[in-house]
């Protein structure tokens, strides 16, 4: 597949300051991603997509490349990643680069590795929109999610309600955020959410670790202190 690699690394994050740069397990976080590209692609398919000089500079001490600087009207929070993709496909394209696949890698999967993706990728025809990593939902809508119902009472979302044990709901999966093998041409014509062909790549609770608050990090740096021992 001709592919391209696209790593989102926004300055403002909000969650955790500076994430993307900020030091993990010895290094900037954004390296481990940079790692996980360069396993998969040449440098030249490789695009970190940022507006912040600073993580400019990290990403260019590491030996890579930043082709451009992402317009600030795609780096506020209200920007969403799509936007973000169909920039940098734009960008390639005025450049006479055209890509077939698109693999979306965010900084906040440390525990994410080459592997992972290569699994993923084949599970990729280009007769689908996408592939995405999940990871079975701990809180099963057929078992343990309720909401209330129109007379005031909890009930289960999902089901008839006669389900009682955990392991006979049937399994439930959620994006665990750490891999999207995309089909630009599907990109191109709607939103992600809007894909009808998507395949699971299912990953372990451990590697689908999600870096979203100060707490996460705490908990990924003693990970990453085990994995080392």
């Amino acid at each position: 597949m001709n592919t391209l690699v696209v790593i989102p690394a926004r300055g403002g994050s909000k969650g955790i300051p500076r994430k993307n740069i900020r030091p993990f397990a010895g290094k900037p976080l954004i390296c481990y991603t940079i790692d996980t590209a360069r396993a998969l692609v040449p440098d030249t398919d490789i695009c970190v997509s940022t507006d912040d000089d600073e993580i400019i500079r990290v990403v260019e001490s590491y030996g890579l490349g930043v082709p451009f600087k992402r317009p600030a009207e795609l780096a506020t929070d209200s920007a969403g990643t799509y936007e973000v993709l169909l920039h940098a496909l734009d960008f390639y394209e005025k450049q006479g680069r055209h890509y077939d696949t698109l693999i979306l890698l965010q900084n906040t999967s440390p525990f994410r590795t080459a592997e992972h993706v290569r699994e993923a990728m084949a599970l990729y025809t280009p007769d689908i929109d996408m592939v995405v990593s999940v990871k079975e939902c701990a809180a099963n809508p057929y078992y343990c999610v309720f909401e209330e119902n129109p007379a005031g009472f909890l009930s289960v979302c999902k089901g008839d309600g006669k389900i009682y044990r955990r392991q006979d709901a049937p399994k439930v999966y959620e994006y665990n955020g750490a891999l999207y093998i995309i089909n630009t041409a599907s990109l191109k014509k709607q939103h992600m959410h809007q894909f009808a062909k998507r395949i699971k790549y299912v990953m372990d609770e451990r590697s689908s670790f999600d870096l979203d608050t100060p707490q996460d990090w705490l908990i990924a740096e003693m990970m990453a202190q085990e994995n080392k021992e």
